[in-house]
């Protein structure tokens, strides 16, 4: 369904209460999910000491909607929880721009999470190993038979596989049993880890060998999605430029690091808007981009002719069934806005706006440079820090943003200079 552009067109410059109105319409939320959203409705006590121990209070981080996102055809509200600035504005003039002249293609590759079984140390790898590979049926069912909910949903244990892995620094070996498990609609750590468990007294009672530790794996090379971007028409030392920017990041791990921080900002806002675990996803992209031994960019780009072509394949478990994503009332409401049905969908949209946020932070830095963008939207910080009173705001980061783009630069002294500036003009004001 498309979005209407009269609703979305200028969102950024309405009040916090017409873009909940806005998202209403757009999104058929209920005047109980903007409460939520407001924070009128806050978390209440009894879930936060469900969730962690010794709790003390709230974090809030603002919430806020990429717009004019586009992809596979469909047009989306990505909502973003996130503190840095220029995320949610680079993110919509991307995707505007790639709207406009381009296309968001995305697909999945595969759907299976991994847990992991050790043996650390074993009397007789050989034999072990034979006997896990003769027993992979039995195995697979006493599996299935300790999470009946999720196979009765479809999902479930569907493999197993041995890896023989040398001992670091010592002779001899280890053997690790992974279980490959379709988790349906959820993220599936404590169901995976749970068969971990389960398997363990089987895989001693077999082997005869002492089991070590049972957990799953956060590199999720079974369950990858990709996606790409094509944006047709590009001015030719602007595409170059990005060419340039991922050969860089190729050749340097240094800058490869900060090529992949631009991808997960746009990664682990969504994820931490709907209750899912970030720093599980964060572990996996890491280590999936070190697969081959040196650490690469998981986002690569380049010109094709006059179209610039741009990709990103990462793996991703993440859910929209169970745990925090259904406790959490806000991310229940960010799941509204997104109408997402199916983790996989989750996981498609997280892959394309990492592209996207990278693109965006790529055309940045070949173009007018990052610091211009992220210090034009950083001067309401500034003045908020220099202590502007609410209807102050907007002045001093006027004047910041003229001061900007005569000395390139602003900090927190100049907003402290120009709050007592106007103050005293309207100290002043009132004498007379």
């Amino acid at each position: 369904m498309a979005i209407e552009p009269n609703l979305v067109e200028g969102f950024h410059r309405l009040s916090q209460k017409e873009r909940l109105q806005r998202l209403k319409q757009l999104c058929d939320l209920s005047n109980e999910d903007l409460q939520v959203l407001s924070g009128e409705t806050q978390l209440p006590p009894e879930v936060t000491d469900h969730l962690i121990e010794n709790t003390i209070g709230y974090f809030p981080i603002p919430m806020g909607v990429i717009t004019h996102f586009s992809m596979d055809g469909k047009e989306i509200l990505i909502p973003m929880a996130v503190e840095e600035t220029s995320i949610i504005a680079a993110a919509s003039a991307t995707a505007k721009w790639i709207k406009r002249d381009g296309t968001i293609r995305t697909y999945s590759k595969g759907n299976l999470i991994i847990g992991q079984v050790q043996i650390p140390h074993l009397k007789d790898v050989v034999r072990s190993r034979q006997i896990l590979q003769a027993n992979q049926d039995l195995l697979i069912g006493l599996a299935n038979a300790c999470i009946p909910g999720l196979v009765n949903r479809g999902g479930g244990v569907r493999d197993l596989v041995v890896r023989e892995i040398a001992r670091p620094g010592e002779d001899g070996a280890m053997l690790v049993l992974h279980i490959l498990c379709d988790p349906c609609d959820a993220m599936g750590a404590n169901l995976i880890n749970q068969v971990c468990e389960a398997l363990k007294p089987r895989v001693e009672e077999l082997t005869g060998e002492r089991v070590g530790l049972c957990i799953l794996s956060n590199l999720v090379d079974t369950k990858l999605v990709a996606a790409e971007v094509v944006i047709r028409g590009v001015e030719k030392n602007l595409g170059l430029g990005i060419e340039e920017a991922t050969l860089f990041a190729q050749a340097d791990v240094y800058r490869a690091a900060t090529h992949n921080k631009g991808v997960l900002n746009g990664i682990d806002p969504i994820l931490i808007a709907t209750g899912n675990d970030w720093r599980a996803v964060e572990a996996g992209i890491h280590a999936y981009a070190a697969r081959s031994g040196k650490y690469q960019p998981v986002t690569h780009w380049r010109m094709e002719g006059s179209d610039l072509v741009g990709k990103i394949e990462v793996p991703l478990a993440v859910g929209i069934a169970g745990g925090v994503t259904r406790i959490h009332p806000t991310a229940r409401v960010a799941l509204k806005i997104l109408k997402v049905s199916r983790a996989e969908d989750l996981a498609r949209i997280c892959a394309a706006v990492g592209l996207v946020q990278n693109l965006g932070a790529l055309k940045a830095l070949t173009t007018v440079g990052i610091v211009k963008g992220h210090m034009q939207l950083h001067a309401a910080n500034l003045a908020i820090a220099a202590g502007a009173a609410v209807h102050e705001i907007a002045a001093v980061r006027d004047r910041l943003a003229q001061i900007l783009l005569v000395e390139k630069s602003i900090n927190l002294s100049r907003a402290r200079e120009i709050l007592d500036s106007i103050r005293e003009l309207d100290q002043t004001v009132k004498i007379h």
